[in-house]
């Protein structure tokens, strides 16, 4: 595999999928043509709380000394996110490419991918959604809550 951490280790991102984690989170960044991004938040009433902290996920990628993560950041690419500046700070947060992003190429662990056209579209057309700041903490949050019903792995190379 070629990201090992993030599909085959004890604690790793098919196992919060399969154990239904994602069920609820809501999608927080939103920026069009480029990203939209899930996984640590999750709405409760009229408040927005965060998930329960997870361990850290090793960055799997070559700027941190990965050299097997080939993975481009084309459409539909899903991808650890983590701190600019902290190539180890990945947890439980993903996004997902709303179109070719090959800046983020060797950056950031890539591991998984929309691969129909109807799912693009999907990725797309939520990257559309209108965004505003929120706090002190929340640029680009969307005005229209979007959240996870579902997450379904399916083991077939891309």
């Amino acid at each position: 595999e070629i990201a090992s951490c993030l599909v085959g280790s004890e604690m790793c991102i098919r196992d919060r999928a399969n154990s239904d984690y994602y069920v609820g989170t809501i999608f927080h960044r939103i920026i069009e043509g480029f990203v939209i991004q899930a996984g640590g938040y999750y709405i409760d009433g009229d408040t927005l709380k965060e998930l329960p902290e997870t361990d850290k996920i090793k960055g799997e990628f070559l700027q941190n000394g990965f050299a097997y993560n080939s993975l481009e950041h084309l459409l539909g690419t899903i991808s650890m996110a983590r701190l600019p500046f902290d190539y180890n700070s990945a947890t439980s947060q993903f996004f997902i490419c709303a179109a070719d992003c090959p800046t983020l190429d060797d950056e950031y662990a890539a591991f998984g991918r929309a691969v129909d056209l109807v799912s693009q579209g999907v990725v797309v057309n939520l990257s559309t959604i209108p965004t505003a700041t929120l706090g002190t903490g929340f640029a680009d949050f969307p005005t229209e809550i979007v959240s996870i019903v579902k997450v379904r792995i399916q083991d077939e190379a891309f």
